[in-house]
């Protein structure tokens, strides 16, 4: 796949996220895909394959509470093989708390890709 087509995949990995649906956003991934999450520092909690993967997003939805990706930048750069490279996303992350009130933080993540799916998404945060 192109880088094109790659961000387009983030892409809709996102708009997944965004509509807290688990089943589309495990669609845009490996089988043996890997996640690591921003938490806890400093190096954040690893998850590997889908079921891993899966029950993560399925417990974060569960806790969030008008959860919101936002792309602020996002490019991509081909990889030695057909369907690989790589993504990098400047994303604004917001919420609202259990008081209704809004928060936000900012980061980065880290894709690798690999015949056109997300084999990893390495996520950073500033703070």
């Amino acid at each position: 796949m192109s880088t094109v087509g790659n961000i387009f995949m983030v892409n809709d990995f996102n708009d997944a996220l965004n509509a807290a649906d688990v089943d589309s956003m495990m669609a845009c991934m490996t089988e043996d895909c890997v996640f690591e999450n921003t938490y806890p520092a400093p190096d954040g909690e690893r998850f590997e394959g889908q079921a891993a993967v899966r029950a993560f997003w399925e417990s974060f939805f569960r806790g969030a509470s008008h959860p919101h990706i936002h792309i602020e930048e996002i490019f991509a750069a081909d990889g030695p093989s057909s369907g690989g490279g790589r993504v990098v996303m400047r994303w604004r992350y917001s919420w609202e708390d259990e008081h209704g009130q809004p928060g936000h933080i900012r980061g980065v993540d880290v894709y690798r890709m690999e015949d056109g799916l997300i084999a990893e998404k390495l996520s950073y945060v500033k703070g």
